[in-house]
């Protein structure tokens, strides 16, 4: 059965940092783009950051570059979202997304969301003073 679990997430002040995890278990990642997408409430789900099945391709959201760095390691099946000066506009539920497109998504399609087929249950991110 092909899951992904997120993990990492938690309530901090804002400024802080948190790192996410994205774990996959019956299949390897290597072969997939992966992706983090959010969804606030009220709000449609939007890609915050995907990076290409070798790693070598990142995409950001304007709203998180030069806060959130995405990496993968393949050799544990796992792909991070570090995010670093957190704002309280951050506060969402993250999920974590595979897409079997990974090698044919270019840089312009890599974080759209219907490019994306297997998707974990989310994990909550909460910025608050």
């Amino acid at each position: 059965q092909l899951q992904l679990v997120e993990s990492g997430g938690g309530s901090v002040q804002p400024g802080g940092s948190l790192r996410l995890s994205c774990a996959a278990s019956g299949f390897t990642l290597d072969r997939y783009a992966i992706g983090w997408f959010r969804q606030a409430p009220g709000k449609e789900r939007e890609g915050v950051s995907c990076i290409s099945p070798s790693g070598g391709t990142t995409v950001y959201a304007d709203s998180v570059k030069g806060r959130f760095t995405i990496s993968r390691d393949n050799a544990k099946n796992t792909v991070y979202l570090q995010m670093n000066s957190l704002k309280p506009e951050d506060t969402a539920v993250y999920y974590c997304a595979a897409s079997t497109a990974g090698y044919s998504l270019s840089v312009q399609t890599m974080c759209v969301i219907w490019e994306y087929d297997y998707w974990g249950q989310g994990t909550q991110v909460t910025v608050s003073s």
